[in-house]
């Protein structure tokens, strides 16, 4: 069996999983999205044009659609599962796109 990747959280998906503190369910939900990518990262979809190189999964949580961006960083002992960015479908990748842009991550790092 794979070993799972290490993950790291850029400083946005950091506050936003801090903010789920009240609503564990939720968190619990995406808790366990993250552990089925660091095993299988290919199990999100890859986006195409300004956001090539990022992947997201769906999360529906009580009838709200939920979104976790994600991308695959090389590092000098493997790769890592970088969370970029996690929030509500309304206006995310709108929010991506500027997050990207803002933070310079370099998302063709694999």
């Amino acid at each position: 069996m794979n070993e799972p990747l290490a993950v790291e959280f850029l400083p946005g998906a950091k506050r936003y999983f801090k903010s789920l503190k009240k609503n564990k369910p939720l968190l619990k939900e995406y808790r366990n999205i993250i552990k089925k990518l660091q095993l299988n990262p290919a199990l999100g979809t890859e986006k195409s044009g300004d956001l090539s190189g990022v992947f997201s999964v769906d999360i529906r949580h009580h009838r709200v659609n939920y979104e976790l961006a994600y991308c695959l960083k090389k590092a000098e002992d493997g790769s890592i599962l970088l969370i970029i960015m996690a929030g509500t479908r309304e206006n995310f990748y709108q929010n991506l796109k500027r997050y990207i842009k803002s933070s310079g991550i370099d998302r063709h790092s694999e």
